[in-house]
């Protein structure tokens, strides 16, 4: 197992320096009446009224989704909690409870300082914000391998990786009315690249077979933060120098880039409305980017060695088992490959699509159905959000709302209060529900959305 854990150990370490933990706004806020950024996620909506939000605390984001929970790798065992791989617990248990592909994703979005006036013919926002987001990747074959040991005579880890990402953004945006039926509107942001980390085992394969082990691996650490540097350390059986961790010396902007979010509303009658959305289209142009690699695909093959039980032989059974734990090691072992210089990098788009029908006997009362989806790669992820929402009073609305994507299903809230001068809103894309003592959730699934901003 220690051959596994230079790598994995190594990647989240520096995952660990990168991250603070691209988020979206609450999706449960969509289709309510007055939340204030609903701009955020579709720059075609416009506010009844202009604003201005209390600095640090206008549009608080929190989230953490996954396939993953928690009560999948901690288990009661004779009283005490224990991990997944105490000999107490069965591999049918374990193994029963995870998942093919194993997720766990962790976003802040956090808005410094936002405004929204009408001038120019519509609506208008003004917003400086701070972003980012971590992703895990973890395959079923890993848990199998670190539960069972070398039981099974193949596995296939290649899943394995971990991304993060987080950057400061400034936005302006411009909402527009068109005729009775049409609103569109688009965003431009200007980015600011704090870092970002991606640590991928693009293969990995351990065929054990009863006469015949091969064993290959092939993984890359990329990493795109001013002042970060690789630290080293040498092998002092093999003398090859290999990376054991990561510091950042100074710090400083790591990059610049643009995006923009592009929207449309069509309301054809009173009852129905219809929107679409393309959110964060757009990249960041990194100064440098550090590479730690195993520089191609390394291979490990049994049969290379033959054991000589002569002592002084050149390939006796202690040198020839020296040569192949040497070999072992090395399969893991990433070289620093230094600055390989700038890097241009796409964010993670989204697309959000919505239907919205309002009661024609009572308007205060709406329905809708939201699609979101995120378009990054490895890391993408879908929701569909099924909400009723009601404005009882001018000064009061609200949601609740169900949702099922790739995270599993969830149960959502919003809470709007926005009277003149005053507005506070608190809701959950995903209610808590048990916590653990340190205060994570059991199921992996949580966010929480508040702010406080002034309406005029």
């Amino acid at each position: 197992m220690k051959l596994f854990n230079k790598y994995i150990f190594s990647s989240l370490a520096i995952l660990a320096v990168a991250t603070t933990l691209n988020a979206q706004n609450t999706r449960s806020g969509y289709f309510v009446d007055d939340y204030t950024y609903r701009f955020q996620m579709n720059p075609a909506f416009d506010n009844s009224r202009s604003f201005f939000s209390m600095p640090g605390l206008g549009n608080v984001n929190v989230s953490m989704a996954g396939t993953l929970a928690v009560s999948d790798v901690l288990y009661n065992v004779d009283g005490r909690t224990t991990t997944f791989l105490n000999p107490g617990v069965s591999v049918d248990k374990v193994m029963s409870n995870i998942g093919n592909s194993n997720r766990i994703d962790a976003d802040l979005n956090l808005t410094l300082i936002s405004t929204g006036f009408k001038a120019l013919g519509g609506y208008n926002t003004v917003s400086i914000g701070a972003r980012s987001s971590m992703g895990v990747r973890l395959p079923k074959s890993l848990f199998s391998l670190l539960k069972e040991g070398v039981a099974n005579e193949s596995y296939d880890i290649s899943d394995l990786g971990a991304r993060a990402t987080a950057y400061a953004e400034i936005a302006l945006g411009h909402s527009h009315q068109i005729g009775k039926k049409w609103r569109v509107g688009g965003t431009f942001k200007f980015l600011i690249g704090g870092g970002f980390l991606d640590a991928d085992l693009h293969n990995s394969q351990l065929n054990l077979g009863r006469d015949e082990w091969t064993i290959t691996a092939n993984g890359d650490v990329n990493a795109n933060i001013k002042g970060l540097s690789y630290k080293t350390k040498v092998n002092d059986r093999t003398g090859h120098r290999y990376v054991n961790g990561a510091e950042i010396n100074g710090a400083g902007i790591g990059g610049f880039g643009a995006a923009l979010d592009l929207g449309a509303v069509l309301t054809p009658d009173k009852s129905w409305s219809v929107s679409l959305a393309l959110l964060d289209f757009g990249f960041i142009r990194w100064s440098n980017n550090v590479l730690a690699s195993t520089c191609g695909e390394k291979t490990f093959n049994s049969d290379r060695y033959t054991f000589n039980v002569d002592d002084d032989a050149p390939n006796s059974f202690g040198k020839e088992w020296d040569r192949m734990r040497d070999d072992l090691t090395a399969l893991y072992e990433l070289d620093n490959v230094g600055d390989t210089g700038s890097k241009t990098r796409m964010l993670g788009a989204t697309l959000n699509t919505g239907v919205q029908y309002t009661l024609p006997c009572y308007d205060k009362l709406n329905f809708g159905l939201l699609n979101t989806t995120r378009i990054q790669g490895a890391y993408s992820w879908t929701d569909f959000r099924l909400s009723a929402n009601i404005a009882p009073v001018k000064c009061l609305s609200g949601s609740v709302n169900i949702s099922e994507g790739t995270f599993g299903f969830g149960f959502g809230w919003l809470i709007n209060l926005h009277t003149k001068g005053f507005n506070l809103f608190l809701g959950m894309d995903r209610t808590l529900g048990k916590l653990t003592k340190e205060g994570i959730p059991i199921n992996s699934n949580a966010s929480v959305n508040f702010g406080l901003n002034f309406p005029l």
